[in-house]
């Protein structure tokens, strides 16, 4: 039993540790969200992560974003995020997508390659693009939905896309699903009412972004890890 995963071997036994070794994951997003379920997935022992972002980390990102720190601003959030991995387990075979996923991107990927996808990504063509390919290749994906404006974690639940309310993003994802013939997707979401900001610094209101604070894209992003993992690990019975 290798000492790394000594503690996660313990709750999932010896054949869901190797299920999950022999994995590969595809995180799509690595802010607020993407970057805590990389960090989640890396410490289970997924074998392999692609990570697919095309930002660098700014200032706006220190009081949200994992991997943001005085030291990685100005820098590509797959090289940083890779290095992280690394320094947790540089047996974790990483492959870096440094570009923003769009429909007009999307032959980039061979999304049968994968054996989950999870999308932390905000762009509702983008998100919708992702999904349809991961249909259309058969592997499992699971969604966030908006985490902006929102101050309380406990109102994420797991559900799937069709069960949601009160999301304005989920609203946007139902609609266009369903145009599409998707008749489901598991997704991360919240029934918080978005919260209006109090102030607003931005003079165009329609491009203003949405406030975020540390402790509620994070969450939504552990639970888009753990439920990954879980679903990875279905039928393996435990040692």
């Amino acid at each position: 039993m290798c000492q790394s995963y000594l503690r996660t071997e313990l709750l999932l036994g010896k054949n869901a540790m190797q299920k999950l070794r022999s994995s590969r994951v595809a995180v799509f997003g690595l802010g607020g969200v993407g970057g805590y379920a990389v960090e989640a997935l890396a410490r289970c022992g997924i074998g392999a992560l692609d990570l697919v972002d095309s930002d660098r980390f700014e200032p706006t990102n220190l009081n949200r974003q994992l991997h943001a720190t005085n030291k990685t601003l100005g820098r590509y959030k797959t090289d940083v995020v890779a290095e992280r991995i690394a320094e947790i387990d540089p047996s974790i075979r990483v492959k870096k997508h440094r570009l923003f996923y769009l429909p007009e991107t999307e032959a980039s990927f061979s999304f049968h390659e994968y054996d989950y996808i999870i999308d932390a990504i905000d762009t509702v063509t983008a998100k919708l693009s992702l999904v349809t390919q991961a249909k259309i290749a058969g592997v499992p994906i699971i969604s966030s939905m908006g985490t902006g404006n929102k101050l309380n974690p406990s109102a994420l639940e797991v559900a799937d896309i069709y069960q949601t309310s009160v999301c304005p993003l989920a609203k946007v994802m139902r609609h266009e699903l369903k145009k599409r013939g998707i008749e489901s997707l598991k997704v991360v979401y919240s029934k918080e009412p978005p919260l209006p900001p109090p102030a607003a610094p931005c003079e165009d209101k329609r491009r203003q972004p949405p406030g975020s604070v540390s402790f509620v894209p994070s969450v939504a992003g552990l639970i888009l890890a753990g439920e990954a993992i879980k679903d990875l690990v279905r039928g393996f019975d435990k040692l």
